[in-house]
């Protein structure tokens, strides 16, 4: 589900700059989803004593 998440996001942020639509947003948006990314990654690291 997160992936794919990802994967809609990015598709998203590369037709904004491509197109010039909504630009902002979609950048905003893709820096959430890899900020979403680097905590799943951590957290997943992090083992429990």
């Amino acid at each position: 589900m997160l992936w794919t998440l990802v994967g809609i996001l990015i598709f998203f942020w590369v037709l904004g700059l491509i197109f010039k639509i909504a630009g902002g947003i979609i950048h905003i948006l893709l820096i959430v989803a890899l900020l979403i990314i680097v905590y799943k990654v951590m957290k997943g690291r992090v083992t429990g004593s």
